[in-house]
């Protein structure tokens, strides 16, 4: 049976991953591989419920409550969907996965990148993508864009500055780190431009 793939997209709000996972979707169709969409936190009923939790403003959430719900609901994600459908050898393509965890709770919310590494491990039973493919863009240049879509933001969209400025920093370290697995694209060109260097990053992938 051949090799069920996972394909995460990471970067800040604003970053157009919503726009990339659509086309990249189609360009893998065009190329004879099909794709299951899927998307963090969420995919499964029960993450999606602790998702409309962890982004609901109303709710005051202790930054370490916050880290341990997206792990839950990531937890269950790996159990229902993405181990069995990796296992019987589909594709997944996963909007976020651990690496928004340590950029965001990890840095952002100052936890500790250590301290969000051994959790999301234990969450995942060791489960890492094999290609991550992180859109970079200046965190006000994403608040900008996020902003003109319209829509209300959610806790995390609220937050100040000073938070993307560590959760962009986070991002950038985590791609210096792991460069063979972290594929930084810039988020600011053209979505045709975007979508071509993202099917470019899969191509060892594709064979």
């Amino acid at each position: 049976m051949p090799a069920g793939r996972l394909i995460t997209v990471e970067g800040l709000d604003g970053a157009g991953k919503t726009t990339l996972i659509g086309a990249l979707a189609g360009a893998l169709h065009e190329r004879g591989r099909e794709v299951l969409v899927l998307r963090e936190p969420g995919g499964v009923a029960l993450s999606e419920r602790i998702r409309e939790l962890v982004k609901d403003p109303a709710f005051d959430t202790d930054p370490h409550a916050e880290a341990l719900l997206y792990a839950a609901a990531r937890a269950q994600l790996v159990a229902e969907q993405l181990r069995p459908l990796l296992d019987a050898g589909r594709w997944l393509l996963l909007d976020r996965f651990v690496d928004s965890s340590l950029a965001y709770q990890g840095a952002g919310r100052n936890v500790g990148m250590e301290e969000m590494r051994r959790l999301n491990a234990f969450a995942t039973r060791g489960l890492m993508p094999d290609r991550t493919l992180l859109l970079r863009i200046d965190p006000r240049a994403g608040l900008a864009r996020a902003t003109a879509r319209g829509q209300d933001f959610d806790r995390l969209e609220r937050e100040d500055p000073t938070f993307f400025d560590r959760v962009a920093r986070a991002y950038d370290e985590l791609a210096a780190a792991e460069p063979e697995r972290i594929v930084v694209i810039d988020a600011t060109q053209e979505p045709r431009a975007v979508l071509a260097e993202a099917v470019r990053a899969l191509g060892p992938l594709l064979g």
